[in-house]
């Protein structure tokens, strides 16, 4: 009989009834519990159940090296899995299931360790205490579950598909240099009709070093060169522009396609422009734009914020607004979205030539804070507002070699500027050939080359006329000679 209860009271102890053994007090029992929350097993081996303890504190102590060795040994491969929609399906379910196993090892520890003949009292407040407990530990992964799948609705609502095109994930580029990405300021507004692309600069970036030059057209550049097929066609000696009250500058070629789809056929509403451009800026530049960015100018304010701002030297106070509304103060110091964006688009007592250095110093500076810590920390807001504010045919499947490609540029490498403004170009008699041949020997430099291709002529020749800058008392000029060469950001920014 003895030997029948001994059984017994073995057998209960694997029921979900508190065992016998349990805590003297509901505090140990929660303690315990709680202790368990940190690692499992712990009031399994109390109890006197050692083996399940040992598992659970194994199993727990595996999942804890596994995560810390991968994000150590892998940090780079993380990066790029995290913008894998796929990935990140796998991942928001794997946190969940995390969650809903952590969650029945306390609900079980609990269990077991729970003293017996509690009043209805304290069992309600002790479930209470244990219910609060598997929130703490799950809000956590719940919350990163989430992160997971805002990331994965606005990889999928701002990147395209590869549309029938393969992209070898070991070789990206298909062995190609350079990547060629071009960058677009849209200065739409309620009271303008459309897109202005005030803001062009190519990306040129080395897939091997991360070395990037970038190429700026103005936004006046006059008779550009449209590319072959109906564009050229209807405008064979360069763009004029849609009717008398059209100057026909490069920043109206955006528009110009988007109103009217026959010089671009087969491309649908929202890419015509770009596409347009990209082959006009292609055939200026002679080189390949594969893919663009455009970025709505108010809604990048809103990028600003959601980063915390960012930090830059202001070296003199900019004035802006068509009737003086406010003042970047100068210094060093984090700038908010609408500073950032008044620094990057102001042109009072300023003209459109210092504006692109500016813009060329801001981006750079965003490039270089956008660190990861600093995304996550603002990802909700950030993803928010970058799905609003940007547009771009680069295609998802091409982002995991693009981070890697970024973390090259943010580990630094050399980041340099080319502006084709005046007097070293004429916009309003541009010399395309000097811009192609300035093109090719910047990017051959980039590359450690020697070629030298002879320009058609000599910055010296080139006839310009000089902008006139308005002046006051925070008036800014051109340079009086910009460089034929890059110029190193880091060292004019």
């Amino acid at each position: 009989m003895a030997r029948k209860a001994s059984r017994g009271r073995r057998r209960s102890r694997e029921d979900d009834a508190p065992a016998d053994g349990g805590a003297r007090s509901l505090p140990r029992a929660l303690a315990l519990t709680a202790a368990s929350g940190l690692l499992w097993g712990v009031a399994h081996l109390w109890a006197g159940r050692r083996v399940a303890g040992a598992l659970l504190m194994a199993l727990f102590s595996g999942l804890v090296a596994a995560v810390v060795f991968t994000a150590t040994a892998f940090r780079e491969d993380l990066a790029a899995l995290a913008v894998q929609p796929q990935w990140l399906t796998r991942l928001t379910a794997g946190l969940l299931a995390l969650g809903a196993v952590w969650v029945a090892v306390l609900v079980r520890s609990y269990q077991i360790v729970r003293p017996g003949g509690l009043t209805a009292a304290t069992r309600t407040a002790g479930a209470t205490c244990v219910a609060a407990l598997c929130v703490l530990v799950s809000l956590p992964l719940v919350w990163a579950a989430h992160l997971s799948q805002v990331s994965n609705s606005t990889i999928n609502n701002i990147f395209t598909g590869t549309e029938g095109r393969d992209i070898d994930a070991d070789d990206p580029w298909n062995g190609r240099r350079r990547v060629n990405v071009l960058l677009l300021g849209g200065d739409a507004g309620p009271n303008r009709v459309g897109v202005r692309t005030d803001s062009m600069t190519v990306a040129s970036v080395d897939t091997r070093t991360g070395d990037t030059v970038l190429l700026s057209l103005p936004r006046n550049l006059e008779n550009a060169p449209l590319p072959e097929g109906p564009a050229r066609d209807r405008f064979p000696y360069g763009f004029t522009g849609d009717g008398p009250l059209s100057p026909g500058l490069l920043n109206e070629v955006y528009e110009y396609a988007e109103n009217h789809p026959d010089v671009v056929p087969g491309i649908p509403k929202e890419r015509r422009g770009a596409e347009l451009l990209k082959g006009t800026i292609s055939g200026i530049l002679g080189i390949p734009v594969d893919y663009y960015i455009l970025v709505d100018m108010r809604g990048f304010a809103d990028i600003i914020d959601a980063m915390g701002g960012v930090r830059m030297t202001v070296p003199q106070d900019i004035v802006y607004g068509r009737y003086n509304e406010g003042v970047v103060k100068a210094g060093t110091r984090t700038l908010s979205g609408t500073e950032a964006l008044w620094f990057g688009r102001s042109r009072t007592f300023s003209d459109d030539y210092t504006r692109m250095g500016r813009q060329k110093c801001l981006l750079l500076a965003v490039a270089r804070q956008a660190d990861p810590q600093r995304v996550l920390t603002r990802f909700s807001e950030l993803a928010d507002a970058t799905e609003r504010a940007v547009s771009t045919d680069i295609p998802s499947e091409l982002l995991p070699a693009l981070v890697k490609l970024s973390s090259k540029m943010r580990g630094g490498a050399e980041v340099s500027s080319l502006q084709f403004v005046p007097p070293l170009i004429n916009t309003g008699n541009p010399d395309y050939a000097l811009i192609k041949s300035l093109t090719a020997k910047a990017i051959a430099d980039s590359e450690g080359g020697t070629s030298s291709p002879s320009p058609s002529r000599t910055a010296a020749t080139a006839t310009p006329k000089r902008p006139k800058a308005t002046r006051g008392p925070t008036a800014t000029r051109s340079p009086a000679a910009p460089s034929s060469k890059p110029v190193s950001l880091d060292e004019t920014c």
